[in-house]
């Protein structure tokens, strides 16, 4: 019996206990002779005034209540529901705002190793964001820090072992009889109320500000649903933190009420102390002091801000001449491209090959997302009429042509500015083993939009384009996997009717097509060419020439021939499409591709023959060998017409020196 006595005892004794815990209720109406947990320059004026940090610059103060408190329901292993409200006043010296000041909900009230300024002396640069903190905090912050996300410079935030809030808005207050949100600034030393509420039960928290002289809100500022039980580690300590930077800025709480499981009582606000007045006040000393003084900070104000322009200026910098007024549509600021890819930040860099690097941008304006190609050039060697061709061709319009927008010139560089493909190329789809591999479907129809865009190139649009850099690394995808042509930086124009101009030789090695090297004039049958060894690499899944470990070179072009010869054409298809495709048109791609990567242009088909042949409204000439060379009958004829490649592929001839031949136009 005394056994049992003694236990019910000590329930009832823990039972007390924990209702005491669950009424803390405290409520200042001032802090005259609070005791209060304080360090740093946080003090009680006398006036019963806390402020948590005076004049003082790259300071920081905490107050906190100082008994521990346990948020947590030890039964159910949930957050018991609390409530606090305080009146508070943040001044700023200067037109640049300090950061402010937060309410915490913290496992410890040592925050030595916090930093002031931008950190509110909550955290700092090493411990920002890390779990174990176990610190929650309403944050007043009146300066915006791209860093930690900020929406703005005069803002409330919900921050979780963070500075990057988890739920922010523009610091104010609904106003029920004007049904609309009126706006508040945070450091003007205006008195302000404000009102933080969480229910365990629907693990709601409501954030709510108001004028000091505004009764609450029936709407919040931020409600945000969240378990807090993974944050608290009981006990936890409540109070205020708040930090200084550059300026002389303190921050007072006027009255303060706290309350678990329960509505935190009404602050008696004709009872708060008053503010002192901030500012010195006018003397006639003003006249031979202040302005001096406020010419000279003015003067050394100005020389500094001039300094960040013409820095600024010359970061941004760009290379613009008069002619280039007419392309101004066309004609991006390098400041909108820099913003756009995040400084050209590696974590944007989508790709890089011998003419640039290519990055994702968004535009800061439009929010379009874009790619910018950055390429080298030389600006005394004819860029005008780079340029000239670079916007005209910017105004083709084709559903299978990546759209260039337009471009931008800075020092010794071009950029260049496309319509983004969320895809990537073409060829990371053929050659990367951890990518998934297209269907025979898919690629078929990539085929089709390749030839439909070199037709419109070639013969449909007001002037003739050589694209002169065909190959599926320049073959774009987009979200639903359509094949686009893209990158135009290496495309030359002429009229209709005219022939091209000789031009230095330019390409990818593998792709050019041999006479290119003879004469130097890009025609469109330089870009058959390409397409047709970009048939080959699309049905084959091969690059165009491939190295191996002993430094022999494997020429997929010469491979498919050898193949054709001893009637085992089929046995070039991609192995990763595992045969599921159909046998009559991969044999058509495979033919075509040969047909269109003839050494000598007059044999090729034109883009125009080529859609003919992919959409079977004609037929592809019978392909026959006799001898090591290739024929196909003339159609309507039955006579057989030699047209392939005057070269015998006998075993002993080596393959280099038909890659030579090739390469150089062979006879």
């Amino acid at each position: 019996m005394f056994i049992n006595f003694v236990v019910l005892f000590l329930l009832l004794g823990l039972r007390s206990e924990a209702s005491q815990q669950d009424d803390i209720d405290f409520t200042y109406n001032g802090f005259q002779g609070v005791d209060m947990s304080l360090d740093g320059v946080a003090q009680i004026t006398n006036d019963g005034l806390l402020m948590v940090v005076n004049t003082s610059m790259q300071q920081k103060g905490h107050a906190f209540y100082p008994h521990p408190i346990h948020f947590m329901n030890s039964s159910s292993g949930s957050v018991f529901s609390f409530s606090t409200t305080f009146v508070f006043a943040m001044f700023s010296e200067f037109a640049v705002s300090d950061p402010g000041m937060a309410f915490i909900i913290a496992h410890s009230r040592d925050f030595s190793s916090a930093w002031p300024s931008i950190y509110l002396g909550v955290f700092n640069k090493t411990n920002n964001g890390n779990s174990s903190n176990h610190v929650i905090a309403i944050e007043m912050d009146s300066i915006q820090n791209l860093e930690f996300d900020d929406i703005d410079s005069n803002h409330v935030g919900i921050d979780i072992n963070d500075l990057k809030s988890v739920d922010s808005a523009p610091a104010s207050y609904f106003s029920d009889q004007e049904n609309r949100y009126v706006n508040l600034t945070l450091s003007s030393g205006r008195t302000l109320q404000l009102w933080v509420e969480y229910c365990g039960v629907q693990k709601q928290l409501n954030v709510t500000l108001a004028p000091f002289e505004v009764p609450k809100p029936k709407t919040p500022l931020l409600s945000f649903n969240i378990d807090l039980s993974p944050t608290i580690v009981d006990p936890m300590f409540v109070g205020f933190s708040s930090s200084t930077a550059v300026s002389k800025a303190p921050h007072y709480v006027l009255g303060w009420s706290f309350k678990m499981n329960g509505k935190a009582k009404d602050l008696t606000l004709s009872q708060l102390p008053k503010l002192p007045r901030m500012g010195p006040k006018t003397e006639p000393r003003i006249f031979t002091i202040g302005f001096p003084v406020i010419g000279a900070s003015f003067m050394l104000m100005s020389i500094f801000i001039i300094q960040i322009i013409v820095a600024r200026r010359k970061k941004f910098a760009e290379v613009y001449e008069d002619w280039e007024l007419e392309y101004g549509p066309q004609r991006f600021k390098y400041k909108d491209l820099y913003i756009a890819t995040k400084g050209f930040d590696d974590k944007e860099l989508l790709g890089s090959g011998g003419f640039g690097k290519v990055y994702k941008g968004i535009l800061p304006t439009s929010k379009v997302e874009v790619a910018v190609k950055r390429v080298s050039h030389d600006s005394r060697q004819g860029v005008k009429e780079f340029i000239a061709e670079i916007v005209s061709i910017g105004k083709l319009q084709h559903r299978n042509i990546v759209t260039l927008l337009g471009y931008c010139r800075r020092q010794g560089e071009l950029l260049l500015v496309y319509d983004f493909m969320p895809n990537g190329s073409l060829d990371k789809f053929l050659f990367n083993q951890s990518t998934t591999t297209l269907s025979w479907n898919q690629r078929f129809q990539i085929i089709k939009s390749v030839a439909s865009a070199l037709l419109y190139l070639h013969e449909e649009w007001e002037q003739v384009v050589i694209h002169r850099d065909v190959k599926s690394s320049n073959v774009m995808l987009d979200k639903e996997l359509n094949g686009r042509l893209g990158d135009f930086g290496l495309a030359r124009l002429y009229d209709h009717g005219c022939d091209p101009k000789s031009t230095h030789v330019v390409g990818t090695f593998g792709y050019i097509a041999p006479e290119l090297c003879k004469t130097g004039k890009a025609s469109p049958s330089v870009d058959v060419f390409a397409f047709g060894i970009f048939l080959l690499e699309v049905a084959c899944g091969r690059r165009p020439i491939q190295f191996h470990e002993s430094e022999e070179r494997l020429v997929l072009l010469e491979w498919v021939i050898s193949s054709f010869n001893m009637g085992v054409i089929l046995e070039t298809a991609d192995p990763k499409l595992e045969m599921n495709y159909e046998v009559e048109e991969m044999e058509l791609v495979l033919k075509l591709g040969l047909l269109c990567s003839h050494s000598i242009p007059t044999a090729r088909p034109s883009m125009r023959q080529v859609m003919y042949f992919l959409e079977g409204e004609a037929s592809l000439p019978e392909l026959r060998s006799l001898n090591g060379s290739l024929f196909f009958t003339a159609e309507g004829t039955g006579d057989d017409v030699s047209i392939w490649f005057p070269y015998h592929m006998s075993a002993v001839t080596p393959q280099s020196s038909i890659a030579d031949s090739l390469l150089s136009g062979g006879r």
